[in-house]
C-alpha cells in the first residue's frame, strides 16, 4: 500500500463521508474495490447490507468494476457477466447514473461510492447526489465519492466550493505518485498533453473549450484579483461602463455582465445570469444596473427587440426609423448573425493580449470562458444546458471597446 492509500484508508476510517478529487492514474477506483471487499469480509459492519457503486450512464463500466472485484478472487466461481457481487452476506452493485430509480428502492444500504462523479452528465449530477445522501438518515450509509475533475461549474467544483460541507476534502495531484505509480519519465511526457491540467493538476475544465487558451484565462483571473475594485466608490466616474444584455431564448437564461476600463485592463464589474426569470423583472434589474453602476452604453441581442425597445422607453430614448443607431444613443440592439464574429475577435485579442480581467467570484463567467468552443465554420458551438449566457454578454461588452 503507497503512502497515500493509506492516508485515505486512515480518512475513510474516520469519516464516514469523503469526497476525493485526484489525479488520473492513481489507483483510487482499485484501491476503493479492495476497500469495499475488505470490509465485507472482515466483521459484520456489512452483515445483511448493500454497497451501490455508481458510475457514469453506461452499464458496461458498471459490469467491469464488478469483474475486478470478482477478480480479487481468481479461483472462486462467481457468476459472470453481472452487475452484482455477493460476499458473505454482503451485496455489492453496480448502478449507472441514469438509472437512479433502481437504486432508490434498497433497505440497508451502508456504504456509496461513486465514482468518476465529476463526470456525470449535466442533469444527472443533482439526482444521483441527492439518491445517494438519502441513505444517510434512511440507513446510515457512508458516502464516498471520487473523480478526476471534469468542468468548472459541475458537481465536484461545486462541491469544493461549499463554504460547510459534511465532506471530508481530499485532493491528490499527480505528486502523490511520482516514483510510485508513475516514474518522473511519465510525468515530462505527460506534461506535453494539453489534458495534463485537468487530468493530473486538478483544474477543471482545462482543453476543453478552444476559444481560449487556459494560460491566457489563467492570467485574466490572476488580473481579475489584481484590478478588482473593494467597493462602487472605488470606480472612476470618469471611465467608460458598459452593460452586455443577452436575454433569455428557449433553455437559456438571462444574463447580465458590466464592464470599465480600470488601468488600461477591461475589468468585469458583474456578472449574474437568471433562469427562468419575469420579464418585467429582467428590465427592472437592467434598469437598476444602468442607475447604479452609471453605464454609459447598453448593448443587448437585437433579435429582442422588445427587450431593447423596453429599455429605451424606460429611459426615454426614441426608437430612431428603420430602427438606426446613433452615436448618442446609450441602448444599442446587436445583430448576432453580422456581428457575432468581429465580437468574438475582440474579445479573443483582449484575452490574448492581457487586456481583460475576471475576478475568480464569477465562477458562472469563468466557466463559460473554459468551455466556449468554435466550430469549423468559426461559429460558438451552444449545446444542452452550456448555453454560454454569461459568455455572449461579454462578447456584447467587448462591442464597447472595439471603437477604443
Amino acid at each position: 500500500m503507497f503512502d497515500y492509500e493509506g492516508d485515505l484508508f486512515k480518512t475513510l476510517m474516520t469519516h464516514r463521508f469523503v469526497w476525493v478529487k485526484k489525479a488520473t492514474g492513481l489507483g483510487i477506483t482499485e484501491f476503493m474495490l479492495r476497500y469495499i471487499v475488505w470490509l465485507a469480509l472482515k466483521d459484520d459492519a456489512l452483515n445483511n447490507a448493500q454497497v451501490c457503486i455508481v458510475t457514469g450512464p453506461n452499464w458496461l463500466i458498471g459490469k467491469r468494476l464488478i469483474g475486478r472485484a470478482k477478480g480479487l478472487f481468481p479461483d472462486f466461481p462467481f457468476p459472470t457477466g453481472t452487475q452484482v457481487l455477493n460476499i458473505m452476506s454482503t451485496e455489492i452493485a453496480a448502478f449507472p447514473s441514469h438509472h437512479m430509480d433502481a437504486m432508490r428502492a434498497l433497505e440497508n444500504v451502508k456504504l456509496v461510492f461513486l465514482d468518476e462523479a465529476d463526470f456525470f452528465p449535466e442533469f444527472q449530477q443533482t439526482s444521483v447526489r441527492g439518491v445517494s445522501e438519502r441513505y444517510i438518515g434512511k440507513s446510515r450509509a457512508d458516502i464516498v465519492m471520487v473523480s478526476t475533475p471534469n468542468l468548472p461549474g459541475g458537481l465536484f467544483d461545486r462541491m469544493e466550493q461549499e463554504e460547510e460541507s459534511m465532506y471530508k476534502r481530499v485532493v491528490m495531484d499527480y505528486t502523490y505518485g511520482v516514483n510510485k505509480i508513475y516514474t518522473s519519465e511519465d510525468i515530462e511526457l505527460a506534461k506535453l498533453s494539453p489534458e495534463f491540467q485537468r487530468e493530473y493538476c486538478g483544474r477543471y475544465g482545462y482543453n476543453v473549450g478552444n476559444v481560449f487558451l487556459p494560460e491566457h484565462i489563467e492570467r485574466a483571473l490572476e488580473l481579475g484579483k489584481e484590478h478588482f475594485p473593494q467597493t462602487l466608490s472605488d470606480y472612476n466616474p470618469s471611465k467608460s461602463r458598459a452593460l452586455g444584455i443577452d436575454p433569455a431564448f428557449g433553455s437559456s437564461a438571462f444574463a447580465f455582465v458590466i464592464t470599465e476600463v480600470i488601468n488600461g485592463i477591461i475589468t468585469v464589474l458583474y456578472a449574474q445570469k437568471f433562469t427562468r426569470p419575469d420579464y418585467e423583472a429582467m428590465v427592472s434589474l437592467a434598469y437598476s444596473l444602468m442607475h447604479e453602476y452609471k453605464i454609459d452604453r447598453v448593448f443587448t441581442d437585437g433579435s429582442n427587440r422588445a427587450l431593447w425597445t423596453s429599455l429605451k422607453n424606460v429611459i426615454g430614448e426614441s426608437v430612431h426609423s428603420d430602427d438606426e443607431i446613433y452615436e448618442s444613443d446609450t441602448i444599442v440592439p446587436v445583430n448576432f448573425g453580422t456581428e457575432h464574429r468581429n465580437m468574438l475577435t475582440a474579445l479573443q485579442s483582449h484575452m490574448s493580449n492581457g487586456y481583460l480581467a475576471v475576478h475568480p467570484q464569477f465562477t458562472e463567467l469563468v466557466h463559460d470562458l473554459r468551455v466556449a468552443r468554435t466550430n469549423e465554420l468559426g461559429k460558438v458551438v451552444k449545446e444542452g444546458s452550456n448555453q454560454l449566457d454569461l459568455f455572449d454578454a461579454l462578447r456584447l461588452c467587448s462591442k464597447h471597446y472595439i471603437q477604443y
